[in-house]
């Protein structure tokens, strides 16, 4: 079996028009194969049987007047074919051969220049001939191939008669060139036309999986999805209309299940844009209620205390998930962003310190380029993308763990990764990290409390940007990494160095 990509592989034809023409040649390969071989045997057989009538037609006469030199019978070489063999044998022993010539000096007589040399195998070759009339065929070294037949002479010898077989190959060769002639101009012209035929009659099938490309090629994860494009060719009666039709009622219930995803889509988009922005104001008001019970200056029980507390820490945590899930519902419903120049240097110097203060546990630094890095964008948004990147390295791994923010952009990318030593994220939860809600397991053990919108708002954020993030994690370490269109740089922009180095 040939493997895809093996150096036999490529003789294969690949495509089915390249198939099915490959097949036809075969097979008129494999036709003009047998009819040549056919034609050629039958013609071989009727020269051979023509020269076997000779044969008997001559009898053994020129064998005859081989005898001494003399005619018998009153035959002479006039009335033989150039090129006709004759041997006399007497004992199993040959005592004369020869052959006509055709020199004008025979006069009609046998002479010493037609006498042909044997060898002992030959001589014992035609000394082991049928004397019953059967020809036969041999090779003689002098002359080439003969047909040979004996007959018994009236003195108790046995007389050998041959006619060549050059002419019969001679024939047999030239029908061959002439059919090789025919059966490549034939291949040649059925190829063409056999090619022309093929494609046009394979035009509905191009149809079919151009119109399979196209659908391919729509945005189908998200979003409403118009399925306009049908297969202009449905008719049952062939086999491409009836792959055609069943493809038409394919992208019917495709698109209908798409519509119906779009609706709950759009209603669970509404449902989580309406509930966060009602959620504002009790939350508001809770927390606020939690901080003047706070403030009261009379005393207050400890318990008392302590329950205050936590609904203010509670009621901060749950303002925090309505401001991500409005964040998420206007970045869903596909909201503007502020389209301005960022300087993402200024940000991710700002937000190592910031994490530096809050996780005073881990080891951070900063890899930056000596100029600065800018990208067109919202400035408030990429300013959570990093903090969001930098909190979720410092929550998910123990302390002590080096977090590494790196910026650096290329003529047409901007790149910003945040790399750490921790332990990893388990495979399972590696395809999953950028869904909402998704929390990390007690492989990656978190000392404070998440959200589990943190990286749905990084790629929500970085893909109205119009960029990318994925990760890569492993025993060593996990790297987020993050590109945003790089924009085009003023001439003459000042250039600003900044520092490369750790900040704690």
């Amino acid at each position: 079996m040939t493997r895809p990509g093996a150096p036999g592989s490529r003789l294969v034809p690949r495509t089915l028009r390249a198939r099915l023409v490959a097949g036809l040649l075969a097979l008129l390969v494999l036709a003009f194969v047998g009819v040549g071989l056919a034609t050629t045997a039958a013609l071989r057989h009727f020269l051979v049987d023509r020269l076997d009538q000779q044969l008997a037609d001559s009898g053994g006469r020129y064998a005859a007047s081989l005898e001494q030199g003399r005619p018998r019978g009153g035959a002479d070489t006039r009335a033989q074919a150039p090129g006709t063999f004759g041997a006399r044998l007497v004992s199993g022993r040959v005592t004369v051969a020869g052959v006509v010539d055709g020199d004008a000096d025979d006069a009609g007589q046998p002479n010493a220049d037609d006498t042909v040399a044997l060898t002992a195998a030959e001589q014992r070759t035609l000394a082991g001939l049928r004397v019953d009339g059967t020809a036969r065929t041999v090779r003689i070294a002098a002359l080439g191939e003969y047909r040979l037949r004996a007959v018994a002479g009236r003195d108790g010898d046995v007389l050998v008669t041959g006619l060549p077989l050059r002419q019969v190959h001679e024939t047999t060769e030239r029908l061959v060139s002439l059919e090789l002639t025919v059966f490549a101009v034939a291949l040649v012209a059925v190829g063409v036309t056999g090619t022309a035929w093929v494609r046009w009659s394979l035009r509905p099938l191009g149809r079919v999986a151009t119109t399979a490309e196209q659908v391919s090629e729509l945005p189908l994860a998200s979003g409403a999805v118009a399925l306009s494009h049908r297969v202009p060719d449905d008719d049952p009666r062939t086999e491409v209309g009836r792959v055609g039709a069943s493809l038409n009622r394919m992208l019917d219930h495709v698109g209908a299940a798409l519509n119906s995803r779009h609706e709950i889509e759009e209603r669970l988009r509404a449902f989580a844009a309406d509930a966060s922005h009602e959620l504002r104001t009790p939350v508001s008001a809770v927390r606020g209620h939690a901080e003047l019970a706070l403030r009261h200056p009379g005393p207050v029980p400890e318990p008392v205390h302590h329950s205050l507390e936590r609904i203010d820490a509670e009621a901060r945590r749950m303002g925090a998930i309505v401001e991500d899930l409005l964040l998420l519902a206007r970045l869903d419903a596909g909201r503007p962003l502020a389209d301005e120049e960022v300087d993402l240097t200024r940000i991710a110097l700002d937000a190592a310190a910031d994490a530096h203060a809050t996780g005073p546990d881990h080891r951070w630094r900063l890899d930056l380029p000596t100029e600065p890095v800018l990208a067109r964008g919202d400035a408030d948004r990429l300013r959570q993308v990093v903090a969001n990147l930098l909190a979720n390295a410092g929550s998910h791994t123990p302390p002590g763990t080096e977090v590494t923010l790196r910026l650096s952009a290329d003529r047409d990318l901007v790149r910003l990764e945040v790399a750490d030593t921790g332990p990893g994220i388990p495979p399972e939860l590696l395809g999953k990290v950028f869904e909402r809600f998704v929390r990390g397991d007690r492989a990656r053990s978190r000392s404070t409390g998440s959200t589990g919108l943190g990286l749905a708002i990084v790629r929500a954020v970085v893909a109205a940007h119009g960029g990318g993030v994925e990760v890569g994690s492993g025993p060593e370490g996990t790297v987020f990494t993050v590109r945003l269109p790089q924009p085009q740089r003023e001439p003459g922009r000042a250039r600003a160095a900044r520092p490369s180095g750790r900040t704690g």
